[in-house]
């Protein structure tokens, strides 16, 4: 009897926004490089790297906020490093390649630039419009195929599961890059998705129980739908917690942001899109 706990679940969600907008509004993002700009050096090895021994290296020379990532191919690196300005530059550049070579002599360091923060900035705005932008198709793509007041729930829905994973990033002090708004995109598809097969399933039985009511109808389609919904979420989320764990510091914000997505859009799929 889903809907009949309807108003313990609003509160539950009212408070999960509100907490989310809050600490965003008052504790701020961890920004990743990826906005605010930093040092980019790409180095190339004879042989496949180990990334976490190579961050591990950077860490004991001093360099602890950089971040290391295959970078085309497994024998390709790629190192980021929060801004510098000026002379600085050089001079970090310098330490990364120091640390790379006192493990691997023959790294050769093919690329090293500086990214300003007017690019961090450039690509803020781009990742903001593509989260607008799928939220926009996602309401056009619902009231086409179902109704208006369908097509409100899977919106309130589909806002509902990215503003409480940013929320969460605010709150751990994760880095928060474009990976993460990546994961955040996906999160938004994944419960749309879940939310559509609930709302077909209410649709059916709008018909064949013509003389039920409103909240017996989707009781009725939810219980038809939650085995589907229960199995794919949780081979989902096998999937995403080997990432999590096995993935490596590269995918730490990315696979944790579809953790979180998962198991709210799981919860909004159940609980908001259809009360």
């Amino acid at each position: 009897r889903f809907m009949e706990m309807r108003r313990y679940w609003y509160a539950l969600s009212v408070l999960l926004i509100i907490g989310s907008l809050a600490l965003v509004a008052f504790k701020g993002m961890n920004f990743g490089q990826d906005f605010t700009g930093g040092v980019v050096v790409e180095a190339a090895y004879k042989q496949p790297v180990d990334l976490e021994k190579t961050r591990a290296t950077l860490v004991a020379a001093g360099l602890t906020e950089a971040q290391v990532q295959n970078f085309g191919t497994a024998n390709d690196l790629l190192v980021r490093l929060p801004p510098a300005e000026g002379k600085e530059v050089a001079a970090v550049t310098d330490r990364v390649s120091a640390a790379l070579k006192s493990r691997d002599p023959s790294v050769e360091i093919k690329r090293t630039e500086s990214i300003g923060p007017q690019v961090g900035k450039e690509l803020a705005e781009k990742g903001s419009m593509a989260l607008l932008m799928t939220l926009l198709f996602i309401g056009v793509y619902v009231l086409m195929r179902f109704q208006l007041k369908f097509a409100g729930g899977a919106i309130l829905a589909a806002l509902h599961d990215p503003i409480v994973v940013v929320g969460f990033f605010a709150l751990t002090g994760m880095t928060f890059d474009l990976a993460a708004v990546s994961a955040i995109l996906a999160v938004i598809g994944y419960s749309l998705n879940d939310t559509v097969v609930v709302f077909d399933r209410v649709r059916e039985r709008m018909l064949s129980m013509r003389q039920a009511t409103p909240i017996e109808v989707m009781n009725a389609a939810i219980n038809e739908t939650l085995s589907r919904t229960l199995i794919t979420s949780g081979v989902t989320l096998l999937t995403v917690i080997a990432l999590f764990v096995l993935g490596g510091e590269a995918l730490r914000g990315f696979s944790a942001a579809l953790l979180v997505g998962i198991v709210v859009g799981t919860y909004s799929s159940i609980y908001v899109a259809g009360a």
